[in-house]
């Protein structure tokens, strides 16, 4: 079982590299406790592969937030996170 797994984690693509030429798609979501971000692009295959990603903890005073207020945090959050590579892209991204 192991070495079977072992061959899945080694021949299939988890993380791809950034390519600023290619199509972007952020996405979010907001829970009770945490909140999770993902940023896919869109490779030579036309499947949407994962390029980077942050998972964090709501503080106490974020917990309580309404849920569009928390959903709202988490793109602004992630769109300051990865500034840098979607002011790049030559395409425009979707969130």
């Amino acid at each position: 079982m192991f070495d079977k797994l072992k061959v899945i984690f080694i021949t299939r693509l988890v993380l791809v590299a950034l390519n600023l030429d290619k199509e972007f798609r952020v996405e979010v979501d907001a829970l009770n406790y945490a909140t999770g971000e993902v940023l896919s692009m869109k490779c030579f295959d036309e499947l949407w592969r994962l390029v980077i990603f942050i998972s964090k903890s709501l503080s106490d005073t974020e917990r309580n937030y309404e849920i569009h207020n928390k959903e709202m945090l988490v793109v602004v959050r992630c769109l300051k996170a990865w500034r840098y590579f979607l002011e790049r892209t030559t395409m425009k991204f979707e969130i």
